[in-house]
């Protein structure tokens, strides 16, 4: 395998940061819708994460489906 110099990397920076790949949002195969957090909220998601060694998205999903099970 081949490698790059320093020189054909700052050279393919410098070209990927003047001229981003453009995506077609439709395109996509999957969506996540997107939430905004206050920074109360997103710190202690932070840290339950960091505690449980779970992904943000793990600790919602266990906090969304105990709140389901005590609704029914």
């Amino acid at each position: 395998m081949e490698t790059m110099t320093e020189e054909e990397a700052f050279v393919l920076d410098d070209y990927y940061t003047k001229n981003p790949p453009k995506v077609d949002p439709s395109k996509a195969r999957i969506r996540i819708p997107m939430i905004r957090l206050d920074g109360a909220t997103a710190e202690y998601l932070a840290e339950r994460a960091k505690e449980t060694q779970k992904t943000p998205a793990d600790v919602i999903g266990e906090m969304v489906r105990k709140e389901l099970s005590a609704a029914i």
